[in-house]
């Protein structure tokens, strides 16, 4: 992504267009985006630079301290060059903002990990430092001749909140320091000096669990391989007995390795990942399906369907469901249930969809139940009582799963192809 840096300037290649998605997830990226979006005077210039961003119309972008500059592209294809203005924290301002973030541990330890906690920047907030811009602190200047936001420089306002959203140092470099500084100033004031006495082993219990909000998670524990691999061969050239079906017998043994690598990787999570992963036995209907995928011949196939009372078809369906999700994807799959319409997950809903289309853009949807089909095109989401969307599309007369869930509806739209 990056074509040139120094500690001083940061040059990012264009950014691919941002169909069906925000241009900002974190909430600092969405607190950028409210700077520009709350103080421009024109908000059909806003929306023409959301348009021309979402197109990807906005080049390469240099980010510097107090300026980002980039050349952006009208829809007639002229150029124009584009400067967003936002003040640098004073000699002063710095030095408090880093005596802040080394009080914890956590605050560096996040800004690493390209997360901007919350708490820093409240902290910061309060000794007079605005890390974020505000109302009316991101000023354009464009070679159109607008004297407030136009379409070129709200364009490079939404695309730099990408930017934001995936390094927080691009910030603070706006801000006056890059990354490398910051990190050096911080190492500075860790370090003891020589003639101190050495700080006690540990960590005070009482400012380790007042730090717990923000300290950031721990790394995930390995992985099991997969595919967990094949079962021992069973050929003893020896005829099997009465009843006994070799092929069927294969695949029992190879599903039985699957989920005994399913269950290994579900004890590894996170005590919170358990729970809400454990759930309620499996029924023989949902077991066979589980049984079914990658069944190795037609004749297991058949004594599948048979088992959980579904024809080829649906297990067939019922299978490319449950390698999308397991039992939440086929219970989503043979399902309907009708949420509360006037509820929140509805109106969230709709505002995700609002904020992820321009207006002449946003497909229309008709809800039924927990099941959204957008208008003159083969493509539905569905709502899972877990609250994920399912994507789904229409073929040979019958909706199949198109991809995995998604937490918002937006983004299974797109993964159903419908952006």
């Amino acid at each position: 992504m990056t074509g040139h840096d120094t500690d001083t300037e940061r040059t990012f290649a264009a950014l691919p267009p941002a169909q069906g998605r925000g241009f900002a997830r974190t909430w600092w990226g969405k607190a950028w985006l409210r700077a520009l979006e709350d103080a421009a005077l024109d908000s059909g210039q806003v929306k023409t630079g959301r348009r021309l961003a979402r197109a990807g119309a906005v080049g390469a972008v240099s980010v510097r301290a107090g300026r980002i500059t980039a050349v952006v592209l009208d829809r007639d294809r002229t150029a124009h060059r584009a400067d967003v203005l936002l003040a640098e924290l004073s000699a002063e301002q710095w030095d408090r903002f880093l005596d802040l973030a080394v009080e914890r541990s956590g605050y560096v330890a996040a800004l690493l990990d390209r997360e901007m906690p919350t708490h820093l920047v409240e902290d910061a907030a309060s000794a007079g430092i605005d890390l974020l811009p505000g109302l009316g602190d991101l000023e354009p200047e464009c070679d159109c001749g607008a004297w407030d936001h136009c379409g070129h420089t709200a364009a490079l306002c939404y695309q730099m909140a990408r930017l934001v959203d995936q390094d927080p140092f691009v910030l603070l470099l706006m801000r006056g320091r890059g990354e490398q500084s910051v990190l050096d100033a911080l190492q500075a004031r860790t370090a003891a000096p020589a003639e101190e006495a050495p700080a006690p082993e540990g960590v005070d219990a009482a400012e380790a669990y007042a730090a717990g909000d923000i300290l950031p998670p721990l790394p995930a524990p390995p992985v099991p391989p997969h595919p967990p691999g094949l079962p021992p061969a069973l050929d003893t050239e020896v005829p099997p007995a009465p009843g006994v079906d070799p092929a069927a017998l294969r695949h029992l043994a190879a599903r039985t390795a699957v989920e005994a690598q399913r269950l290994l990787t579900e004890a590894l999570r996170p005590h919170s990942d358990q729970h809400a992963a454990a759930g309620a036995e499996l029924t023989a209907a949902q077991d066979a399906v589980r049984l079914a995928v990658d069944a190795p011949d037609e004749a297991v196939t058949g004594r599948l369907a048979e088992g959980s009372g579904r024809d080829p078809h649906s297990l067939a369906l019922a299978t490319r469901a449950w390698e999308l999700g397991g039992a939440a994807a086929l219970a989503v799959l043979e399902e309907e249930w009708a949420p509360d319409e006037e509820g929140e997950i509805h109106a969230r809903a709709r505002a995700d969809l609002h904020s992820a289309w321009d207006e002449d853009e946003r497909p229309t949807l008709r809800a039924v139940g927990n099941r959204w089909t957008v208008a003159d095109a083969p493509v539905q989401i569905r709502l899972g009582r877990d609250g994920r969307w399912w994507p789904y599309r229409r073929e040979q007369g019958r909706w199949v799963p198109a991809g995995p869930a998604a937490l918002d509806p937006a983004t299974a739209l797109a993964s159903a192809g419908s952006a």
